[in-house]
């Protein structure tokens, strides 16, 4: 069984938006993951949630040794991470009043299907499990039983089929992150690409004009997650989806991003950084 973890951040952002990310781990390495982590937190006496949010100049040592970890983690294949994410400059054409309702499901469900690579992760010729941990789920009552239905709906997947790839009823749960530290772990890898895409390390106090403490903490930590990721992806640029030569290497990487564009979509360059940065 592989359990996946997936948590969402800035839903609208001024560049990029619709922040999602995922953290996978196999059922053969989960207990021995989950003590480590346990042990790292109680090593370094991290008492509160682990979270991008609270990244400041008293717990940054402590939360660079988490992302050091986490990427040990990733080099040893003992975790996966997805980032997901939309470019504000492609605009999507002819979406309904459904699709725009539904936004939030509709883009979980790809992310889910695609983001892992998972129809290349099972050559044993049996059934495979996988068990969607969710941060959270925005929804309520009905909307949230149609939304685990529709998630349901991957079992019907050719390609899912195909790899024996399954996915139980019972195995689609709403979790809460304060529970679930690979939830925690992942939120500081979500939140620092979610805060450089979207120029957050550049924001100034109105009244000094100056950018806060906090702020110039979180660019820092950034630039440590990004030399990570170096190590793993020498060529690595933010803000595209990661290059996957091989169809299998959706699955085979540690570590990756996906930029998503609709199918049918028109570029706004008035939208991108260049622009809404100029003078004019």
């Amino acid at each position: 069984m592989y359990y996946i973890w997936f948590d969402e951040s800035d839903k609208e952002g001024e560049f990029y938006s619709n922040f999602y990310g995922g953290v996978l781990i196999k059922s053969s390495d989960l207990e021995k993951v989950l003590q480590m982590m346990n042990s790292l937190v109680l090593e370094l006496g991290i008492e509160e949630e682990i979270k991008w949010q609270k990244v400041n100049a008293f717990v940054y040592e402590k939360y660079v040794k988490v992302v050091d970890f986490i990427f040990e983690l990733l080099k040893n294949d003992l975790m996966k991470i997805r980032i997901f994410f939309r470019n504000n400059q492609y605009e999507p054409i002819g979406l309904t009043h459904e699709h725009k309702k539904h936004k939030f499901q509709l883009l979980y469900y790809q992310f889910i299907k695609h983001a892992f690579g998972l129809e290349y992760s099972n050559d044993t010729g049996r059934n495979l499990y996988i068990k969607l941990l969710i941060d959270d789920i925005p929804l309520k009552g009905e909307d949230k039983d149609v939304f685990k239905n529709f998630l349901f709906g991957l079992n019907f997947d050719e390609k899912f089929k195909r790899a024996k790839i399954k996915l139980r009823k019972e195995d689609i749960c709403e979790v809460d992150s304060s529970r679930h530290i690979p939830l925690q772990f992942m939120d500081l890898i979500l939140g620092a690409i979610c805060f450089r895409l979207n120029d957050k390390h550049k924001l100034k106090d109105p009244e000094t004009g100056k950018r806060g403490r906090r702020t110039i903490m979180k660019e820092k930590l950034y630039k440590h997650i990004n030399e990570k990721i170096r190590e793993l992806r020498p060529n690595f640029n933010i803000g595209v989806s990661t290059a996957t030569p091989n169809p299998e290497d959706r699955w085979r990487y540690p570590y990756s991003h996906w930029s998503f564009r609709p199918y049918s979509s028109f570029k706004d360059t008035s939208l991108s950084k260049k622009q809404k940065n100029s003078p004019t």
